[in-house]
């Protein structure tokens, strides 16, 4: 909550100083005009998504789209772990949860002082004994991480989220009680 209330409080001190303005919930620098001189659509594109790629400070690396697009069309697996690389600047994918594993396996798999982004595909039974699931999006950032990890993180999560097209439900967990099988039953349904 803290953490959510400062980024907003960033956020909003910059659009006042001019640095930066908002247009439809995406960031862009306010120079974007001056990048693309050239004219050409493509370099504008370009131009356009190196200043998405600033502003929510992560790039995504195309194997993290591959791997959701495999467990959502083809249940190839039961969750993916993504990881941060600061020195890459993008996220990547840490660990990839097969079919079989259960959701024990899932919460050992994130580390209990680090942050990370998760998706696990959570299958349930409903009141009228119909067999579904549920793709979460699990935003895990523990009180023991780091506070530049913490910041990091959540100033990339909606930009890394919007590349992951068909999460159905999100969850932002602190501790493993936050996103135990209880709340997965009561989110999905």
């Amino acid at each position: 909550m803290f953490i959510e209330i400062l980024l907003i409080l960033i956020s909003w001190v910059v659009k006042i100083t001019g640095g930066v303005s908002s247009k439809e919930g995406d960031f862009k620098l306010q120079t974007v005009g001056m990048l693309c001189h050239s004219g050409k659509p493509a370099d504008c594109l370009s131009s356009q998504k190196e200043m998405a790629n600033a502003a929510s400070g992560m790039a995504v690396h195309d194997d993290c789209k591959l791997r959701f697009l495999e467990l959502k069309a083809k249940r190839t697996y039961r969750y993916i772990v993504f990881k941060i690389e600061e020195k890459a600047k993008q996220v990547i994918v840490e660990k990839l949860g097969e079919p079989t594993q259960s959701y024990e396996d899932f919460t050992a798999s994130l580390p209990a002082d680090e942050c990370r982004y998760a998706v696990y595909d959570f299958d349930f039974v409903t009141e009228e004994n119909c067999q579904k699931s549920r793709i979460f999006f699990i935003a895990w950032s523990p009180d023991t991480s780091r506070v530049r990890s913490k910041m990091i993180y959540a100033s990339s999560k909606d930009r890394f989220k919007r590349e992951l097209d068909g999460i159905q439900v999100e969850l932002q967990a602190t501790d493993p009680t936050e996103m135990g099988l209880d709340v997965f039953k009561s989110r999905a349904s």
